[in-house]
């Protein structure tokens, strides 16, 4: 049972400390959806969404008025398109697309995502077809997301893929060019990617799951902040269980949203992301925690061991709150999202560099970067392959979440609004990797995927 501080604490924490949950994301099965001819398959894929997610945001927004917890978004995932409409009779994906486009719109959710292919060990026609597509496909919806996985620790890296998304990218930064390429903040390339996350861009409903399951992600990095502030110059112990309990308190709220809503849905309860997923406001930063244990400025020495404690902290207090801890359940640090790093990154203290040093202990990768709109498909191919190699060999989840911003050079501002903020534009390095991945071919598996 709740005492009385416990809830007062809690109204605290949501009042003052910008606590929410960041989302609850129904994923939904489409195979069943899966048929020869492309506008019966799109046809089937709008009816089973807005079919199966039709009180999603209803039931949502009546557990916030009834509990009083900010549930910040309602989305939908799906099974990886590249599966859904490889029966279909087209060398174009972007259909399916609009499809969920629209059938998102119709349930009145935030984002949609499974716009995806899972190609780490090769490429089938229709995984081909999917990431050609890409670019048609995010430029002329408003909220569908994608992802592709280019990598694994059991399976290595696909090049020939890493190659490809360098020039996707590109491509669908160019078509959205009029908004400083924001369609590509709508695609992800991942390495170990997870069938449960909840989290946008990434989330896709994974062939493992059932037909229809419930996962919620809670966010408080705001919370975090507040309570470390109460421990002030004291031992790294100190902070380490600081920041379990405060997870922990956070973790069991988002437990309490995902079965209500499975309750009331009669949709299963599938995981709790226990990410802290910071915001553009001030005090719901990530890297703000990191300053607050000692840091002059994020992106200094020992901001990676900083991160690695509090990554690890958020894990150890949130998995025991919850009966199923799921999705990626960390901090992530995305650069546009966060104040803290937007600061960090403009005053020229946090670079790409420090960055990816960064993503070996964080929850995803590099998120949310803008660089310059010349960079070249290749250089943004050698990113991906460099941050799904410390993907596959620290057996992890990685991710790289980048936008070429068109006629941006490093110093301007990219203003994606809402929850993706701003992006200072940081630089890359200027040498050349165009022979690098010229290669193409795997990188084969590490030694740590031989476990069996």
């Amino acid at each position: 049972m709740l005492n009385q501080h416990e809830i007062l604490q809690t109204i605290r924490m949501i009042d003052q400390q910008h606590l929410d949950v960041r989302t609850i994301t129904m994923g939904i099965s489409l195979l069943s959806c899966a048929h020869s001819e492309v506008k019966v398959a799109c046809d089937n894929v709008y009816d089973k969404i807005t079919r199966d997610a039709e009180k999603l945001v209803a039931t949502g927004e009546a557990i916030e008025r009834e509990f009083g917890i900010p549930i910040v978004n309602k989305r939908i995932s799906v099974t990886p398109i590249s599966l859904v409409a490889a029966a279909s009779r087209t060398d174009n994906y972007a259909p399916f697309a609009q499809a969920m486009d629209r059938a998102a719109k119709t349930c009145g959710v935030n984002f949609i995502g499974g716009f995806s292919a899972l190609v780490q060990k090769g490429m089938t026609e229709a995984d081909r077809t999917l990431i050609h597509s890409i670019p048609e496909a995010l430029s002329t919806t408003d909220i569908v997301c994608g992802s592709v996985n280019v990598g694994s620790t059991k399976a290595g890296i696909d090049m020939d893929a890493v190659a490809l998304m360098g020039r996707t990218i590109k491509d669908l930064a160019d078509r959205t060019a009029d908004t400083r390429g924001f369609g590509c903040a709508k695609l992800v390339v991942f390495c170990n990617a997870v069938e449960d996350n909840p989290f946008m861009a990434g989330a896709f409903h994974g062939v493992g799951e059932g037909e229809r399951v419930i996962n919620v992600g809670v966010s408080g990095p705001g919370v975090v902040y507040h309570a470390l502030q109460s421990v002030k110059g004291q031992p790294f112990d100190v902070v380490a269980e600081t920041v379990k309990k405060t997870a922990f308190r956070i973790t069991r709220m988002g437990q309490l949203v995902a079965q209500e809503a499975s309750r009331r849905l009669g949709v299963p309860f599938g995981i709790v992301d226990l990410s802290l997923a910071p915001t553009p406001a001030v005090g719901d930063s990530v890297a703000r925690i990191l300053e607050e244990m000692g840091l002059e400025t994020c992106g200094i020495h020992g901001t990676t061991a900083a991160l690695a404690l509090l990554n690890d902290a958020v894990k150890k207090g949130g998995v025991m709150a919850s009966s199923h801890v799921g999705g990626l359940s960390g901090a992530f640090i995305p650069v546009s999202e966060d104040e803290g790093m937007i600061a960090a990154a403009s005053s020229g203290v946090l670079t790409l560099d420090k960055l990816e040093a960064m993503t070996c202990v964080c929850s995803v990768g590099l998120d949310m970067i803008a660089v310059p709109g010349d960079t070249s498909a290749e250089t943004i191919s050698a990113i991906i392959a460099d941050e799904a190699a410390i993907g596959m060999v620290n057996s992890k989840t990685t991710a790289v979440r980048i936008i070429p911003a068109p006629g941006c050079k490093v110093g301007d501002s990219v203003e994606f609004g809402g929850l993706l903020g701003s992006a200072p534009v940081m630089p890359v390095h200027p040498g050349s990797s165009t022979d690098f991945i010229a290669r193409g071919g795997r990188i084969p598996a590490p030694m740590q995927s031989l476990k069996n």
